[in-house]
């Protein structure tokens, strides 16, 4: 089964059209009041897995080197995604903590964001920097990675490690697109690897991760 959603998911990737379908929902709305942070506790719900990744300039890198040492914010995305409460939702999300955080430098260089594209055949370490732009610099300590991999068969373990979902549509032929679709996921992970927390859009709201961001590191020692 893995392998032929690997082969379809391989094609859809090669295919050169791309078309959204579908009307996005509503946005969530954020109508109640998190708890402060240190209130509560995240508990472990299990450990990132182990692999290789590209980075922006190429490089191949073990994938624990973006999931550990620091909180770490990660979201699977695709350059070209359309989906307004997908990718796109995930990336203003981080955008948006990441301007908290540079307001307050004790917390800034504690923590990344990492965005690792579900589209390893698009989605080059060019293309990933050119997506990420100017927030690939570092800006008080604080990082945002943008990452791919070499292949899907890279890509699958990564996916299936962390319970990420990923459907290729296809046409009213039975071709695949280019159109991928996925139940958006946000995993917040502490500086042992361990993912403390998993966004879906209706809880991913800045003030809500922000606060989870820093219950973590007001955890002595973190994850513990």
């Amino acid at each position: 089964m893995k392998r032929a959603w690997a082969a379809a998911l391989a094609v859809a990737w090669a295919a050169a059209a791309f078309a959204a379908r579908e009307t996005p929902p509503a946005a969530p709305r954020m109508d109640y009041t998190p708890p402060a942070p240190g209130t509560y506790r995240l508990e472990r719900i299990q450990r990132a897995p182990a692999g290789i990744v590209l980075d922006s300039d190429g490089r191949p890198r073990p994938f624990a080197q973006f999931t550990t040492g620091r909180v770490t914010l990660l979201g699977f995305m695709y350059t070209y995604c359309t989906d307004r409460y997908g990718c796109p939702l995930a990336y203003e999300t981080f955008v948006e903590v990441r301007r908290r955080l540079l307001a307050r430098p004790a917390l800034a260089g504690r923590v990344r964001l990492v965005s690792l594209s579900f589209d390893p055949t698009h989605d080059t370490p060019e293309a990933m920097r050119a997506y990420g732009g100017a927030f690939l610099r570092r800006e008080r300590g604080f990082e945002w990675k943008f990452l791919t991999t070499r292949s899907v068969a890279e890509l699958l373990p990564l996916l299936d490690g962390l319970g990420q979902d990923a459907v290729v549509e296809v046409d009213d032929s039975g071709r695949p697109t280019r159109t991928i679709h996925h139940n958006l996921k946000v995993f917040l992970i502490d500086p042992q690897g361990y993912v403390r927390e998993i966004y879906s859009p209706a809880f991913l709201f800045p003030d809500v991760v922000l606060n989870d961001i820093e219950t973590l590191l007001l955890e002595r020692p973190f994850g513990r």
